[in-house]
């Protein structure tokens, strides 16, 4: 039993640092300050988040996870202006966040592509609500580095429908990053594509977020996905009344090396952790 526990010591003390010890003099770029969020409901108040505290530093790139419905969505909802918390504040560079805006762009699982418009299309309309001062060939310009960054420079006339499922995410991304956001938000964006298309697609990823260094927040399902990505792993309990349970710093030098990491004592060791974090300690209850 000692063996089966002794990752446990060694996550919380030396991988799963809080972030107050970890960071604490840096100026936070995203803060979460005691956020709830109650929904009416015909039996009442129904809060799904309780108390949530988070910061996050320029450049980060965090990943969330935690059962379905514990609120990872809505807290990022809340990060991107599409939600309001009920009561508590969340600010990006300092300033309190009311209403979505251009320096925080989303990245959905469903792509969310206009189908009946080109990839090249589907990027400039972005660019240009954005910039619409911009000169023509400015804009189009930077429609066609995004479109060639993310290796679609040669699909640009092709509509969703004719593109796979990676292809399309990969629009999705091009369109985030050509506005050039200070914040990234991905909600799960790999999760209904293939094995060797996820990594491929989180390989281009860490290199895009290497060049743009924008702050990025991920939610996923995926644990391997985050420790390969992530500098720190957000960890949310069960809802209702759902708050961040820990925070694992994830200690892999970058630029990240797939089958090192796979390699390495440390990620074992993180991965048992935040398995037992959410199956044991915090396990679904599925009863009634």
């Amino acid at each position: 039993m000692n063996n089966a526990f002794a990752y446990t010591d060694i996550a919380r003390n030396r991988l799963g640092k809080p972030l107050s010890t970890v960071q604490s003099n840096r100026q936070a770029f995203v803060q979460i300050k005691d956020v709830c969020k109650v929904y009416p409901t015909k039996n009442g108040p129904f809060t799904v988040l309780d108390g949530v505290n988070l910061s996050v530093y320029e450049g980060e790139f965090i990943c969330v996870i935690g059962h379905s419905g514990c609120g990872k969505s809505t807290l990022l909802n809340m990060v991107s202006g599409f939600a309001h918390p009920t009561s508590g504040d969340v600010l990006v560079d300092g300033s309190p966040v009311t209403k979505p805006g251009p320096d925080r762009m989303v990245v959905f699982q469903n792509y969310a592509l206009l189908p009946w418009r080109t990839a090249f299309e589907n990027v400039y309309l972005a660019v240009n609500a954005v910039h619409p001062n911009k000169p023509e060939a400015e804009k189009r310009a930077i429609v066609r580095e995004h479109l060639a960054m993310v290796g679609l420079g040669e699909a640009a006339d092709k509509k969703p429908p004719q593109l796979s499922g990676g292809m399309k995410q990969r629009v999705s991304i091009a369109r985030a990053l050509a506005i050039r956001p200070k914040v990234m938000i991905l909600d799960e964006p790999f999760g209904a594509l293939d094995a060797i298309t996820k990594e491929e697609l989180q390989e281009e990823l860490l290199k895009i977020w290497n060049d743009h260094k924008c702050t990025v927040l991920m939610i996923t399902h995926d644990i391997d996905e985050a420790l390969f990505l992530a500098d720190r792993l957000v960890m949310m309990t069960n809802g209702p009344h759902a708050k961040i349970g820990e925070v694992l710093d994830i200690p892999f030098a970058r630029p990240r090396d797939r089958a090192r990491i796979m390699e390495d004592p440390q990620y074992y060791q993180l991965r048992n952790y935040a398995l037992d974090f959410l199956y044991n300690r915090f396990a679904h209850d599925d009863v009634g």
